[in-house]
Parts: C-alpha cells; sequence; structure tokens
C-alpha cells in the first residue's frame, strides 16, 4: 500500500474528513480527495491551512504523523498516535526496563550502521570512503570513546568540503536550513514507526534531553541520515542552493529520496518498511529474542509519486 507525505505549503486550504478520505479544498483548485490509509506524514506550513479535530483523528487512527512547520519552513511541531499497538503498556514496560547494557549494545550497532551508511554516500560521491569504514569496528558499547564524532567531522569536511561548513541543527545557511527540513521530515517517519510498536518517542537509548519528545525517533534516525545529505550534496555540486526560503521545489526535492526503496535481505523495501523493521527489531531486541538491530544493508533509490 502506498505511503504518501504530503505538503502543504503553497495555498490556503481547508482539510476536511469524509468517508475515511482526506478531502482537500481550496478556492483557486479543485477539490482532491486521498485516502487517509494511504497518508504516512502530512506537513502544514502555508498560515492560512485549516483543519478540525476530525482530521487529528482521521490520521492517528490511520497511524499518520501531522507535522507543523514555521514561516521557514522547518518542522516545529508533531502530532503523533499513541494507540498503535494492542499492548502498549507492556511494551511500555518493556521500553523503561531495558537494562543499560541492552541500551548500550543497541546504540552500538545504531552508531555503526551510522557510519557504514556515511562511507557509503562518500564512496559513491567521490569513489573514497576517507577511512570511516575502518572506524566502524573502533565503535564500543555505547560509543564510551565517540567514534561518531570523529566519523562526523571527516564525514562533513569531506561531503561539503570547500564550503567551511559546520553541522548546526540551528542553522540558517542553505545547507544547514536543507539538512534541517529533511531531518525534520525523517523523523516523523520514524516516530510513526515507534509508535506502532507501542513503544514511545521520547523514551531514548542515547539521547535523554529531558525537553525532547523524541528521543528514541532521533536515535533510530541516525543511519538514516545520509538519505537528506545526499540530496543536499547534490544541490550543492548543481549550484541550486539559494539563501531564499525553502520553496515547494527545494521541499518536493528534499522528500523525494524518503519516497525510495532500499535493499533488506535482497529484497526492496520503503523508507516506511525499512523504519518499521528496524523499530521492530528493537522490541525483539530488549526481549532478547533476536542480538542484531534489522538496519537495510543498501541505499537504492527509485522515483515514487511527488508529494501533494
Amino acid at each position: 500500500m502506498p505511503h504518501q507525505i504530503l505538503d502543504f505549503s503553497q495555498n490556503a486550504l481547508r482539510l476536511r474528513t469524509r468517508l475515511k478520505q482526506l478531502v482537500i479544498q481550496s478556492d483557486d483548485l479543485p477539490q482532491t480527495t486521498i485516502p487517509l490509509e494511504d497518508i504516512a506524514v502530512v506537513l502544514v506550513s502555508h498560515p492560512q491551512v485549516t483543519f478540525s479535530q476530525a482530521i487529528l483523528e482521521g490520521l492517528a487512527e490511520n497511524g499518520a504523523v501531522l507535522i507543523a512547520c514555521n514561516r521557514k519552513s522547518l518542522p516545529v511541531g508533531m502530532f503523533f498516535p499513541i494507540a498503535g499497538h494492542h499492548q502498549p503498556a507492556r511494551r511500555i514496560q518493556l521500553q523503561i526496563s531495558a537494562p543499560l547494557p541492552l541500551q548500550k549494545k543497541a546504540w552500538r550497532q545504531i552508531v555503526q550502521a551510522k557510519i557504514a551508511a556515511q562511507a557509503q554516500l562518500l564512496h559513491n560521491c567521490f569513489e573514497n570512503d576517507y577511512g570511516l569504514e575502518k572506524l566502524i569496528p573502533m565503535v564500543r558499547s555505547g560509543d564510551v570513546s565517540n567514534v561518531e564524532a570523529r566519523a562526523a567531522r571527516r564525514y562533513w569536511q569531506k561531503l561539503f568540503d570547500g564550503f567551511s561548513f559546520k553541522r548546526n541543527p540551528d542553522g540558517e545557511d542553505p545547507i544547514n536550513l536543507r539538512l534541517n527540513f529533511g531531518y525534520g521530515v525523517l523523523r516523523g517517519i520514524i516516530a510513526r514507526a515507534i509508535c506502532a510498536t507501542g513503544f514511545h518517542p521520547s523514551i531514548g537509548l542515547h539521547h535523554h534531553n529531558q525537553y525532547n519528545s523524541y528521543c528514541l525517533a532521533d536515535d533510530l534516525m541516525e543511519p538514516f541520515r545520509p538519505l537528506v545529505d545526499q540530496v543536499v550534496y547534490s544541490c550543492v555540486q548543481q549550484d541550486t542552493l539559494n539563501d531564499s526560503p525553502l520553496n515547494p521545489d527545494d521541499k518536493a526535492e528534499l522528500i523525494q529520496p524518503l519516497l525510495g526503496r532500499f535493499s533488506i535481505g535482497g529484497e526492496l523495501r520503503t523508507l516506511f518498511d525499512c523504519a518499521a523493521k528496524l523499530a521492530g527489531s528493537l522490541v525483539q531486541f530488549f526481549s532478547k529474542e533476536i542480538k542484531a538491530l534489522d538496519f537495510p544493508q543498501k541505499m537504492t533509490f527509485f522515483q515514487e509519486e511527488k508529494p501533494y
């Protein structure tokens, strides 16, 4: 079943539900309907998009996430379902009682997968991973020696060589602006998958900021960040960056890789499938049913339907 990411940023719209359909109305455009079950993420940034409680209820019942964006199109808030599993209390208890050594082992695997993905992107771009693969075995339980940071410094330096780039989650330069938007959408996809397992996205493995409601989502999204990085790198190479706010074409370009397909066990799966398998494998990992989390082995992109 298709998973759609809807971006409502360009026009004033009225959203309502009818017969399990999202109805999109505008004074200037024909009415559009989309089955609620087909929607994964809704991005709202236009100040004149209106919707009722029934919209939130319908999205939640179908496992979709609504992300509110500011006037710069950067995500600032998220509404996600909390009843995605038939045994939520049992799953939450499993999550919060996971022993610290087990959490550290999970974080080690996440960091290793992230560095592997970064190495793959560098190799794809430059035919050289610049030593990132050699760092992977050096990651210990909990990444106590912070190999992740060492890899990140080398990664960003090589990926955006010549731009004096510094990664900043609050940065408003053209590169950071695009990274932050793409990561925000990715965060919503991962949070959606976490909720479907009965885990809560605020209870993290490594991220533990008391003001962050998406700590676990931030943990599990780490290996997928290079999907966004690749698009921004392409924009840099094509010299299409500018200092103006993100326009719909910019956002569609950043969202497109998140609608791609990835290899898991020789099969091509969507990112939504990959996120679900990773979140589900964390449940099994905490239950001590498996010893390794389920990450996609290779990132391969195919064209999918464009966002609204």
